[in-house]
């Protein structure tokens, strides 16, 4: 048994991280925005569970059959090659902060009106404050911001408890109420796969585990273990809590709802519920602030410390920190926060926050042919599964990709191009650096 660093993270942060990134803020407002769909809701998310199920094969796969790899930059390289990897990583770098300011966004929104107090305070102020807190926590190393990441996925789960344990007091008492408002749409595959592509941005984050394989303890047996529970973990909670909602309220009410959480509870369990509901909102929106700004940081080391952005991002402080890597990212994070309180970016900021779901695919997709072309390379001994792992991951993606349409997939390939001078730029460099020596 190999001795514990106590300067990396183990199996609980590992799988804190899991479930601390996916259940964001996402899920609390994510009922409502599926109620058009009626119980082509439920079908879409029994679709995305079992696609997310299989990625989280894909990465537990990888993960122990790699441990020796820097996470996902490390199974795509040593499979595909440099610039597949890096194409992929730079597309997921570029959604993770623009997840940051979305949440740093809706974490003011919802703090402002559950205190007045903070009303005073200019949000876009109060957005970069939160932001750049954070920031500081993941300067004081790996293990710092994996603290707060445990403690605050704890405080998120009472929330979804307390929706499901409404649920089940519910059934008992009175079942009549789950048949009292049937949809009028009737179940049909194209919304089904529409109501799937929408669930796919709340189950985000699966692979959390992997990014920060350098800093885990016994990556191989970590970081497999954590990913498969901290994905089944959120998997359950999600099928569960979508569904209480969407069988007990009327889908029209449930559709114009800002707060369908807060809503079921303060129909069913009592006036001033769900303020209690929204506070937890907070602490979820701010768990996964802490979780994305960690990953961040780690991406981009792993990038610089692969020639594939300036070495100055592969720098760590005294805490192990990438200092330069989480500054950048959250100054381009910042920018976004700031565009969100321009009257004139509002829409760009609206339409960009919709495209991260297409800038994690390639990731997926990548991860998913990395793991084939390892069994392709002669680890069938490893079982059939991992073929089987490997085209589920395959097909999911894809699916997932026609789901959400032209448009974000056009827009999440530029993200992609968009890198492709820098890394053209740094390989020449680094080719000149090499023949000079």
């Amino acid at each position: 048994m190999q001795p514990h660093d106590r300067r990396k993270i183990g199996f609980w942060t590992c799988t804190a991280l899991v479930v601390g990134n996916t259940i964001g803020m996402g899920i609390f407002v994510l009922p409502a925005s599926l109620a058009p769909f009626g119980y082509n809701a439920l079908l879409g998310w029994g679709i995305t569970v079992l696609g997310c199920l299989a990625l989280a094969r894909v990465f537990a796969r990888l993960a122990r059959l790699l441990p020796g790899a820097d996470g996902p930059y490390g199974y795509v390289r040593h499979t595909l090659g440099d610039l597949p990897a890096y194409a992929v990583l730079w597309s997921y770098w570029v959604s993770n902060w623009i997840t940051l300011a979305a949440l740093a966004t809706g974490v003011a929104g919802y703090a402002a009106a559950i205190f007045p107090s903070l009303a005073w305070v200019q949000p876009a102020v109060l957005c970069l404050g939160v932001l750049w807190l954070f920031v500081g926590i993941n300067l004081l190393g790996v293990r710092s911001g994996g603290r707060v990441q445990v403690v605050t996925t704890v405080m998120k789960l009472v929330p979804m408890l307390a929706v499901a344990a409404l649920g089940a007091w519910t059934l008992l008492e009175s079942p009549a109420s789950f048949g009292a408002h049937p949809p009028a749409k009737p179940i049909s595959l194209g919304d089904a796969m529409a109501a799937s592509t929408l669930a796919l941005f709340a189950m985000l984050g699966i692979e959390s585990a992997t990014i920060p394989a350098a800093k885990v303890d016994d990556p191989g047996r970590t970081i497999p273990r954590a990913t498969m529970t901290g994905t089944g973990i959120t998997a359950g909670i999600y099928l569960v809590v979508s569904a209480v909602p969407l069988l007990l309220l009327p889908h029209a009410e449930l559709a114009q709802s800002s707060a369908p959480f807060a809503l079921v509870m303060e129909r069913f369990a009592g006036e001033g519920t769900g303020r209690w509901i929204a506070l937890f909102v907070v602490v979820s929106g701010l768990g996964a602030l802490n979780g994305w700004t960690l990953l961040s940081g780690e991406m981009m080391r792993t990038m610089a410390d692969n020639g594939t952005m300036p070495a100055v991002f592969a720098r760590t402080n005294r805490f192990g920190a990438p200092t330069g890597a989480l500054v950048l990212t959250a100054l381009l994070a910042s920018a976004m926060v700031l565009m969100n309180y321009s009257e004139s970016a509002v829409a760009g900021f609206t339409f960009l926050s919709t495209v991260v779901t297409a800038a994690n695919l390639p990731l997926y997709l990548g991860c998913s042919l990395a793991l084939g072309v390892l069994w392709w390379r002669g680890q069938r001994e490893a079982g059939r599964d991992l073929l089987v792992a490997a085209a589920i991951g395959t097909a999911y993606t894809v699916f997932a990709f026609i789901g959400m349409g032209a448009q974000p997939f056009w827009l999440a390939l530029a993200l992609m191009v968009a890198g492709l001078p820098l890394y053209f730029f740094l390989r020449r460099h680094h080719g000149k650096a090499v023949s000079n020596a």
